[in-house]
């Protein structure tokens, strides 16, 4: 062979595998700037400690303002004792609920109020909700999700020749972790005249019992589970529970309910999770509980039955836990059973478990 052509072949080939190993080089060198000591990526997940929190646009007098707004809002944090000495980070969250688990839709009644109780957040059942309206030909005439209410047109139905219809649909926070309750009031009036303020009650219980009957069953069988609205992440206020713990005080749970409800709601938790009810005293507004480690073995039904003596067998009071009424709601606290103070890891460790259990 030509060895001038030998040498033009090698310069040609040099030619070419000088630009890819000029390309390869460059994308090693850029591959490795993003190594470090941690490994091939730098470790970001705590980049946002280091970020700052910028001041909120301000619209000019008489623009419109309304297309603005927070997506995700910093809620402010209470000044509390749930950070212990001990722990470092953030706070452990509250415990859920076993009936939480899985979707659970019920219709609840407690005092002449009806509502109906699903385990979903209300930014879930919010949009569930006005699409199981549509569905049955229940056109929404008015909607504020921040106050979590819906209203349907007037509605002519067959078998009432006298009267229009309507219902409104109120969607709170339940007292349960991410659950929600739904209260529903139907209004009536006669055709041709003017309709007046919201009743306190509903116009007609029938209906309102078969409206709330039609949508615990639509909420049980949606298969739309899981379609969230941003638009209605406060829906319906403030959570209902709160713990609260002051510096200077003993810490107990506020439930901002009436005092039915909460006494009610309270008594529901006195038979789960290690809390067995020994007496209550309404007028004084205390439960008396025996409390012990759910996991332990309990005596049998015959065992306590032909035991020797009676007295010795009958569980006794460990904890007492109080209902006041306060100026914010019902303040629920826990003592000792000789209404000794507790210690304040030991109170807040008993308050979460009646939290989690409340209905």
């Amino acid at each position: 062979m030509n060895k001038s052509y030998l040498l033009n072949l090698h310069t040609r080939c040099s030619a070419l595998i000088r630009p890819v190993s000029l390309a390869l080089g460059l994308t090693l060198l850029s591959g490795c700037q993003m190594m470090d000591d941690d490994g091939y990526f730098r470790d970001r997940s705590n980049d946002y400690q280091l970020a700052s929190e910028m001041p909120v646009m301000v619209v000019p007098e008489g623009a419109d303002h309304d297309a603005l707004g927070e997506l995700y809002v910093i809620a402010d944090i209470p000044d509390t004792s749930l950070l212990l000495e001990e722990s470092l980070g953030a706070p452990r969250p509250q415990p859920l609920s076993g009936n939480l688990l899985d979707e659970d839709v019920k219709i609840q009644t407690l005092g002449g109020k009806r509502w109906v109780l699903t385990n979903r957040a209300p930014s879930e059942v919010w949009p569930r909700i006005r699409n199981i309206l549509n569905r049955n030909a229940l056109p929404t005439g008015f909607a504020d999700a921040s106050a979590g209410v819906l209203e349907t047109v007037w509605l002519e139905l067959k078998d009432d020749a006298l009267y229009k219809h309507r219902f409104q649909f109120r969607i709170e926070p339940g007292v349960q972790v991410d659950s929600t309750e739904v209260a529903i009031v139907h209004m009536r009036i006669e055709k041709g005249s003017e309709p007046g303020a919201w009743p306190l009650q509903s116009d007609d219980d029938e209906r309102e019992k078969a409206m709330a009957n039609m949508l615990a069953s639509a909420l049980a069988g949606d298969e739309s589970s899981g379609t969230v609205s941003l638009l209605a992440q406060s829906i319906g206020g403030d959570s209902k529970v709160d713990i609260v713990t002051p510096k200077e005080a003993n810490p107990y749970i506020l439930l901002k309910l009436d005092y039915d409800r909460a006494w009610a709601s309270v008594g529901y938790t006195t038979g789960r999770d290690g809390f067995v009810l020994v007496d209550q005293d309404r007028t004084e507004g205390v439960f008396y509980v025996h409390y012990g480690d759910p996991d332990e073995e309990e005596p049998g039904f015959f065992a306590n039955l032909f035991s020797g003596d009676s007295e010795e067998q009958r569980l006794s009071v460990t904890y007492l836990i109080r209902l006041v009424r306060g100026d914010k709601g019902v303040e629920v606290s826990l003592v000792g059973a000789e209404q000794q103070l507790l210690e304040r890891t030991e109170a807040l460790r008993l308050l979460k478990k009646i939290r989690a259990n409340l209905s």
